[in-house]
């Protein structure tokens, strides 16, 4: 698992193999299984998580009992409740599995000590705070500026693998919109064709 996540590492910045030896002790491994929550509403997020293999979403549950997914992480991909994590207040989000996964965590004190220990790692996570913010306007002006179908188009043409991965009814509630309206737009997409 940690060799998945060098390769992400070295993406975004340059490890020597001395960066390499000095990181692994700051992580621990940790497999869910489909439907096992890494995080429930209310706990505190102690981890920041990488998804070695996998797929994990986070979402919360309102009043109703409708789910409203935030975030969809699957290999290489990072995914916690951030503000929990870095303030100890209960979280406000569930985070499990949809598929069998592998994560390598890393606790608040790990994480401080490793960017002082190995500090391109500083750079490394500064990297994936700017593409995450970036992400984040991007889907926020998409959702007030685009209708349902647009949407969905943007959603599959920057992440095809979500078809086949992701139920359409966690693929709606992720757009905002009710799994019959997907329905339609599938239709109507596919009778374009």
């Amino acid at each position: 698992m940690i060799d998945i996540l060098f390769k992400h590492i070295q993406d975004k910045v340059s490890l020597t193999e001395m960066d390499k030896e000095l990181i692994k002790p700051f992580f621990i491994e940790k497999k869910l299984r489909r439907k096992q929550y890494l995080l429930q509403e209310g706990d505190v997020c102690k981890y920041l998580s990488f998804v070695a293999s996998g797929l994990i979403r986070t979402y919360n549950v309102d009043e109703k009992g409708d789910e409203h997914m935030s975030v969809f992480g699957w290999e290489g991909w990072w995914i916690s409740d951030f503000n929990s994590f870095l303030s100890g207040e209960a979280s406000v989000f569930n985070i499990d599995a949809i598929e069998e996964a592998e994560l390598l965590l890393i606790s608040l004190s790990n994480y401080e000590a490793l960017t002082l220990a190995v500090p391109v790692m500083d750079r490394y996570f500064r990297i994936l705070y700017q593409n995450s913010l970036v992400t984040k306007e991007k889907r926020l002006m998409s959702s007030i500026t685009h209708n349902a179908e647009e949407k969905y188009v943007q959603l599959i043409n920057s992440n095809p693998q979500i078809i086949e991965r992701i139920p359409q009814n966690l693929i709606a509630s992720y757009l905002g919109i009710a799994p019959e309206t997907l329905s339609r737009i599938k239709k109507k997409l596919v009778l374009r064709k």
